[in-house]
């Protein structure tokens, strides 16, 4: 009965969601508050059913009913506790119950933090994010039910979950994705809001950027854990492929980013209002596009739930009405949201305004990248590959120049300033920078290219900057501190970045117990095998000893997993953590011969700086962090 009362719970919340939705227009037609009540009781209703619904399917999960199809596809017996949980949202129909219940938990958060707005104010937004869920649990529930039964004979054992997703950072990683994709949706909802208003304030623009940030946030912290388990759990030893669906999380990632500073814009100076909606309605859109990219069936990955076309065309249908009915209001409604005052170009506000313009074009290169294979493939005009020699060629010399005004930008004022008293400041920075981009590589001992100095330069040209902007007057730009804690964040990736990209070394050998190889100053012993089992699986682990000036600095164990069940084959990696430098060993393919039958394939990376590229998203996350707090203690004196 469980499954049916989940099955029915979606059901109940679809009808709420459609009250939410439509309650606004009832009370503009005849004036009675008592809609706004009941748009705040349907968001509430809906978000309960919903949240009723998805512990429904854990329930399911956790006392292994096999009977539901989606159980028995994604968990068995042998599955251990967590990876039972998590299995949840391991395949297509748990993922998309997981994304309109981060819906309901942002409409919530909603509810809470728009205090200082009218209750019909609310109610638009909400109205906007009830239409939204309407969308997804209607999708779920026509063509991706997850309690659909195997009965009357449910099978007594279930699948086995992707192994490759049986790993703690894939457990964190799609929640905190989501809570940034799906809370992009909050900022969707304030622009269409303010568009059919015809009205941007000040207090708007404040509640509107406390969202905008906490969404950045989420999905920040779900792009470097994805990063993260893709480094450690794939075996290749990257930490980005530029994989499609990879950019699906990146793409509104980097008009988010955009969105969060045009804000800022908006909030102080009442500039830039019809572009902060318009990158608003961008943002959402590209995570739908993300949503289609990943569901539709068009993209084979690791990341992606290949499903039936039906599903990709109601996907496709959704988007374009969502993103059509969103792109004419903007053209209809933006004239009457008007500038109070003009732009200077030599100004803090017009070096945002550049700032957002990289960005933006940055993202339309990532898109066109990603989808111009999808394109040419469904005109029939064959397939080709666009890989990281396109995106290395066109992103980075984007990114440049961004950089550059990253710097610049806290040092300038609002309105207009001085330029010959900016320019003082710039110079002794620079100073600085160049100094430390011509030490930095040389402490680490590696001949640098122009590239990397250039990118060396960039990251502590932002980090000295932010700290003269804080210095030179604290008190007035502590409220920034988050920010300027983001952007040094962002120049601990840059180091990260180049020095993984640049001087990384790799051997991929045969190895065979007793054999050692030298790498960089490191030399590997390839010790023995051993056997490791697991709880589903059996396990061969290689056992290799790692030295550096003669002296034992580790023993690293790869391996080799059998899952039980399906009989499929996966590779842990073994690596040696350092500030750094990463030591990364990953056993491959047994390489089977008249001669010798223990030789492996062996793949040994050294990894310059690698960490830092995490250590980077965690420190901008910090930032946006410090900036959420900021911004309620400011909602309070409002």
């Amino acid at each position: 009965m469980i499954p049916e009362f989940g099955h029915f719970a979606l059901i109940i919340a679809l009808l709420f969601s459609l009250i939410q939705a439509g309650t606004p227009a009832l009370y503009r037609l005849n004036g009675n508050s008592a809609y706004l009540k009941l748009n705040h009781n349907a968001a509430y209703a809906q978000i309960g059913f919903v949240i009723l619904s998805f512990f429904c399917l854990l329930y399911a999960f956790i006392t292994k009913d096999f009977s539901v199809a989606y159980v028995a596809e994604n968990a068995n017996t042998h599955l251990p506790l967590f990876y039972r949980l998590t299995a949840l949202w391991g395949a297509h129909e748990g993922s998309m119950l997981l994304w309109v219940t981060v819906l309901g938990l942002w409409t919530f958060a909603v509810t809470i933090f728009t205090n200082k707005i009218s209750n019909y104010d609310r109610s638009l937004i909400l109205a906007v994010l009830g239409g939204l869920s309407f969308g997804f649990i209607l999708f779920i529930l026509t063509t991706s039910d997850p309690f659909a039964r195997l009965l009357p004979n449910p099978p007594l054992q279930g699948q086995d979950l992707n192994p490759l997703l049986q790993d703690p950072g894939l457990a964190m990683h799609p929640p905190m994705l989501y809570m940034g994709y799906v809370g992009f949706a909050v900022a969707f909802a304030f622009a269409i809001a303010a568009l059919i208003k015809g009205e941007f304030t000040r207090v708007w623009a404040k509640q509107f950027r406390f969202f905008v940030i906490g969404a950045w946030c989420f999905l920040t912290l779900g792009i470097t854990l994805g990063s993260w388990w893709s480094y450690r759990v794939l075996g290749w030893g990257g930490w980005w492929f530029w994989d499609p669906v990879e950019n699906a999380s990146f793409l509104p990632w980097l008009v988010g980013t955009a969105l969060i500073h045009s804000l800022l814009v908006t909030e102080k100076r009442q500039m830039l209002k019809n572009w902060t909606l318009l990158l608003a309605i961008c943002t959402f859109s590209l995570s739908l596009i993300g949503t289609f990219l990943v569901r539709s069936g068009i993209l084979v990955s690791v990341h992606a739930f290949a499903v039936d076309p039906n599903r990709g065309k109601f996907i496709l249908t959704y988007l374009f009405i969502v993103i059509a009915a969103s792109l004419g209001l903007y053209a209809f409604r933006a004239h009457k949201l008007q500038a109070d005052s003009k732009l200077t170009w030599f100004s803090r506000e017009s070096f945002v305004l550049f700032n957002n313009l990289f960005l933006f074009v940055a993202m339309l290169t990532v898109l066109l990248g990603t989808l111009y294979p999808l394109i040419i493939q469904a005109l029939g005009l064959g397939k080709i590959s666009v890989g990281a020699p396109y995106f290395n060629s066109v992103f980075v010399p984007l990114m440049l120049p961004l950089f550059f005004l990253m710097g610049l930008a806290p040092l300038a004022k609002w309105r207009q300033m001085q330029w010959r008293k900016l320019l003082k400041s710039l110079v002794v920075s620079f100073v600085c920078a160049a100094f430390l981009a011509i030490l930095f590589p040389l402490i680490w001992q590696h001949h640098t290219t122009v590239l990397v100095t250039l990118a060396v330069l960039m990251a502590f040209w932002i980090v000295i900057n932010s700290f003269f902007a804080l210095m030179r007057n604290w008190q007035a730009k502590k409220k920034m501190l988050g920010m300027f804690i983001a952007h040094v964040g962002l120049a601990i990736s840059i180091l990260g970045v180049t020095f993984a990209s640049s001087f990384s070394v790799e051997k991929i050998l045969r190895m065979q117990p007793g054999d050692q190889v030298k790498l960089a100053s490191y030399q590997f012993v390839f010790k023995k095998l051993a056997s490791m089992p697991g709880p589903n699986y059996q396990a061969i682990a290689g056992v290799f000893n790692v030295f550096h000036d003669h002296k034992k600095i580790a023993t690293l164990m790869p391996e080799r997993k059998i899952f039980q069940h399906d009989k499929i084959t996966t590779s842990e990696v073994a690596i040696k953590v350092g500030l750094f430098r990463d030591l990364y060993i990953a056993l491959g393919e047994p390489l089977n011969n008249a001669a010798n039958n223990s030789a492996w394939a062996v793949r040994i990376y050294y990894k310059p700086g690698v960490r830092w590229i995490w250590y980077g998203g965690l420190v901008m996350l910090l930032g946006g962090l410090v900036a959420l707090y900021e911004r309620r203690r400011t909602y309070a004196n409002l």
